[in-house]
């Protein structure tokens, strides 16, 4: 508010959330339903407020950041109209104008095959464990282990499936060059990567930071010249067990996401359902893509219902992920990204230096962003 900015902090169901019969009411997709519902409202009473909800700015982290980013790809898209008819949400658009994504875990549907590709061949693994909160809060413990056989059967399996899902993509570089990978997982979408954590190091080594230490960075005066990707990724030690998201006992917080009223958690993969070690169901491909911004991004000229475009995409987008981040794969910011490039849209990446999954740590840069973007 100090900045002159109205700021509405919409509550939203979670996808523990249950009504007094038992029922879960907060399963996919009631949040980014609740978060267009918020939108809408900001819109409907634009003329009585404070501010402009022409120029409504989301901004999330992590989960938040998967769904400032799904706000920002499905503006008015028709998929919510039943749901958001269901909630008694204002008839008004819930397109928003601009995004900011810190670390966002999107692209659910195609993150377990990245992570494995990102790190495929580590094997030790740190894996933070959290209880179940009570009063807000909830205790966290890490966990050090070793990948089991079966595990790494697991890790190979989905790795192969990555350069696939990244090459149907057809994404380009700036020059308009191809962005792909062979089967191994190299080529220049690879590059790109390894591009842009290059890039964070000169950053920080341009602002004071003492990389000599980093035996994978190679320095020639105050001149980053390369880094061992490898090497990076060995240092940044795997944080996830495969599959990282579509857990196939169906424990992880993905699998509850994907529920429904009377079912606490399902599949929301192929490879997760065909590999499931549980006696569960894999939910449908339709509830999956209405929390992927990605599925949305992929129609550019927008997904078309009765010969209308139904789909207004975000202009303007800043997106940070830390190279310290372990909770999903790099190629998941990129790919986001690079989409987005690809279409045209003002995208401002980077990977903050040493930064782990975490969010809203350089308020300054974000509102300077804002500032110019609003103009």
């Amino acid at each position: 508010m100090s900045k002159g900015y109205v700021v509405a902090t919409p509550g939203a169901r979670g996808r523990t959330t249950q009504d007094t019969h038992g029922q879960y009411t907060g399963k996919a997709p009631a949040a980014i339903v609740d978060l267009k519902a918020a939108v809408r409202y900001l819109r409907h009473n634009d003329a009585v407020m404070f501010g402009n909800a022409e120029k409504i700015i989301s901004n999330g982290t992590s989960a938040g950041g998967a769904l400032s980013a799904l706000l920002g790809a499905s503006g008015n898209n028709t998929d919510y109209e039943s749901d958001l008819n269901a909630l008694g949400a204002a008839k008004a658009r819930d397109d928003v104008f601009a995004v900011s994504a810190y670390c966002p875990i999107t692209n659910l549907d195609h993150a377990d095959m990245a992570y494995e590709w990102q790190f495929n061949g580590v094997n030790a693994y740190q894996k933070m464990i959290m209880s179940k909160m009570i009063d807000f809060h909830a205790e966290r413990k890490t966990e050090t282990g070793t990948l089991s056989a079966a595990q790494i059967n697991t890790s190979n399996a989905l790795q192969a499936l990555f350069p696939a899902y990244l090459n149907s993509l057809k994404l380009t570089q700036t020059n308009g060059k191809p962005l792909n990978l062979d089967a191994q997982g190299n080529g220049s979408f690879k590059d790109l990567v390894k591009a842009y954590v290059i890039a964070s190091a000169q950053t920080a080594l341009d602002s004071g930071t003492d990389l000599s230490p980093l035996t994978w960075v190679h320095l020639k005066g105050k001149k980053v010249t390369d880094i061992d990707y490898d090497g990076y990724i060995q240092a940044n030690v795997r944080m996830k067990t495969p599959p990282a998201f579509d857990a196939l006992d169906l424990s992880s917080g993905e699998n509850d996401l994907f529920g429904t009223t009377s079912t606490q958690a399902q599949h929301f993969t192929a490879f997760g359902m065909g590999n499931s070690t549980a006696s569960g169901t894999q939910a449908a491909p339709a509830t999956v893509n209405m929390m992927n911004a990605m599925h949305y991004l992929n129609h550019p000229n927008g997904i078309k219902k009765n010969g209308k475009n139904s789909t207004t995409i975000s202009k303007n987008w800043r997106i940070r992920h830390g190279t310290a981040d372990r909770d999903t794969s790099l190629a998941i910011p990129v790919i986001l990204a690079t989409t987005l490039k690809n279409q045209g849209k003002n995208v401002d990446f980077s990977m903050p230096w040493n930064v782990p999954h975490s969010g809203d740590y350089d308020l300054d840069e974000l509102f300077a962003w804002a500032e110019k973007v609003s103009r």
